[in-house]
């Protein structure tokens, strides 16, 4: 097992640091930072702005020059191998003259016979496992796609502080007040889709869509789960720059929809609606990492009884809106206390007036005997 010094760490969480700088704009590609050090001096740094741009490694390499020579590159994710858009990081780092190669977490998307093979039989010294569980968590829509064909769900709800989203007559603006509203916006711009339903877009015609466009590069995509088909072709969503894709199972309408430039996906049905792993795994297909869920009580308790939420982001406002009211989630009754869904809480913080929740649903508990 590779033993790592304290500057080992220091410049493995300055990588991870400059591959934030691609959080909202390296999708579908993974976030990547690089530190090239020689001499214990750094001597380049790098970061993966946006597919089809240069690698972390070769903007590093670029920084650095001749002096890359005999240095160590320490990278958050292993170098690929692969020719796409832009050429190997392993040949450019070969080309470099790197002594040393120590990467975070392994690339999933890479066959198992080009792992870091390549470097080692160039010389290079390769080590890896460094601050994984950091680099694993800022690449997670990535890895979860390549590895499990799915992309990462984070389920998104606005809430009083008596867990009501909606007055029963359907109004809702606004819950929540407007530094959550901004904060929001961020998690729409991490995202490669934000998914809805066609109740929410009938109640609420959403734009669905980043409102500072100096975050991202290109739109969400606004994908829709509408079953038989009901939404209008001159809803606001549609006219909004980027793609729209809609989920159903019957497509008999299609057609002003498909005018209008949206995408219509037929996918397999299951309890009277649409299977929503096959919604993911469409997703996952064009290229989706991360979902964010913006959706009312029912596909969102769908989601979250299905087990296909991996992360919640819920914001909770000081105020109590009554009985009257629409909860966050319908999700199937529960008996017994023992059936409820176990979260374990990431992060609580204030966000302007309101609460800021992050949980991640537990797997269910093994029951005792009574």
């Amino acid at each position: 097992m590779t033993t790592f010094s304290k500057a080992d760490h220091r410049h493995m969480a300055r990588a991870l640091k400059l591959a934030m700088n691609g959080l909202t704009t390296a999708h579908p590609n993974p976030r990547v930072g690089c530190v090239i050090v020689r001499d214990g001096e750094v001597v380049g740094e790098g970061w993966h702005r946006a597919a089809g741009e240069a690698h972390a490694e070769v903007n590093a390499l670029a920084a650095a020059g001749d002096r890359a020579s005999s240095a160590t590159a320490y990278v958050t994710l292993e170098p690929c191998t692969k020719t796409g858009r832009t050429g190997p990081c392993t040949e450019a780092l070969q080309r470099a003259g790197v002594a040393k190669v120590i990467f975070a977490v392994p690339d999933p998307s890479q066959h198992p016979e080009g792992r870091h093979t390549a470097l080692e039989e160039a010389g290079i010294e390769v080590s890896s496992g460094l601050m994984q569980s950091e680099a694993r968590k800022l690449n997670e829509g990535f890895l979860m796609r390549i590895g499990q064909g799915r992309p990462f769900v984070r389920l998104k709800v606005a809430a009083s502080l008596d867990g009501a989203t909606a007055m029963r007559n359907g109004q809702s603006r606004w819950i929540t007040g407007e530094a959550a509203r901004r904060d929001v916006q961020k998690l729409r711009a991490m995202s490669g889709a934000i998914l809805t339903g066609i109740g929410t877009v009938l109640a609420d015609d959403p734009l669905l869509t980043v409102r500072d466009t100096t975050l991202v590069l290109e739109q969400p995509i606004r994908a829709i789960v509408d079953s038989r088909l009901r939404m209008p072709a001159a809803t606001r969503l549609v006219n909004q720059p980027g793609r729209t894709v809609v989920f159903c199972v019957e497509d008999a309408k299609r057609a002003p929809l498909v005018d209008a430039g949206v995408s219509v996906r037929r996918v397999a049905s299951a309890a009277g609606g649409v299977d929503l792993p096959a919604v993911l795994r469409e997703l996952a297909d064009l290229e989706v990492n991360d979902v964010l869920v913006e959706a009312g009580p029912g596909l969102s308790g769908s989601l979250l009884a299905g087990g296909h939420v991996d992360e919640l982001v819920i914001y909770q406002a000081p105020h109590m809106m009554g009985s009257e009211t629409m909860g966050m989630f319908a999700t199937p009754g529960r008996a017994e206390l023992r059936d409820r869904t176990q979260l374990r809480i990431l992060e609580v913080r204030s966000v302007g007036q309101d609460l800021r929740i992050v949980a991640r649903p537990m797997p269910p508990l093994a029951h005792a005997e009574d």
